[in-house]
């Protein structure tokens, strides 16, 4: 399949986000991803779904919603204000390109990056879709009440703790949704096959939702 890759920088107000933005021949929707505290675009795990989402004829637009100096403040790491801006205005500039503009958008969150898609896609009624990777959704809040975009919860089996938060989230949650517990997976994924359990769920999610959504 042949896939355009590019660097890209979002202006953020006084940042600059830098970003790599990889579009398939025929993409059917892109994907942006919000990485969680500590992580970054260059995240292999991510990296490995957005290559499966690829595959299935999905863009995508890895990112960081941090500058270099942001993410070495603690603070700043958790700020889902911050993040949730930074992704809406990333969210405005793939609406402005000429290469991406027409294809419906959904999000993937990681960690704190998932309670930052929710918060944007509540603000934003064109969101497509929302899959969440071993997320903190919790900590959306009250958007959690006004996110209409379908929701994918997936959350490894063996991630005490945060498999409740979850399920918290996922009971405060309005729209289409679904909490899938992946077998044997502990927070990071890292067990043999868990890693592609969550990229193949995230592509038929993204497949089945965004090919309805408007752009």
């Amino acid at each position: 399949m042949s896939i355009t890759e590019e660097i890209v920088h979002i202006p953020a107000d006084t940042a600059l986000l830098e970003g790599e933005l990889r579009v398939p021949a025929n993409a059917q929707g892109i994907v942006l991803f919000a990485h969680g505290s500590g992580s970054s675009r260059h995240s292999p795990r991510n990296n490995y779904v957005a290559r499966i989402l690829n595959n299935n004829e999905l863009a995508t637009l890895l990112m960081d919603l941090l500058t270099p100096e942001e993410d070495r403040n603690y603070d700043t790491r958790f700020d889902i204000e911050l993040l949730t801006q930074r992704l809406i205005i990333a969210t405005d500039w793939i609406r402005n390109k000429i290469q991406t503009q027409r294809l419906p958008i959904g999000y993937f969150g990681a960690s704190t990056g998932a309670a930052a898609a929710l918060q944007a896609s509540a603000m934003q009624t064109s969101v497509g879709a929302v899959v969440s990777r071993g997320g903190r959704p919790d900590l959306a809040g009250d958007g959690l009440n006004r996110v209409i975009a379908p929701v994918l919860l997936l959350v490894g089996s063996h991630d005490f703790g945060v498999i409740e938060l979850n399920e918290k989230a996922f009971n405060q949650l309005q729209s289409t949704k679904k909490l899938i517990l992946v077998p044997g997976a502990t927070h990071l994924f890292e067990e043999a096959g868990t890693l592609e359990q969550v990229a193949n769920h995230a592509a038929d999610w993204f497949k089945i939702y965004l090919a309805s959504a408007k752009c």
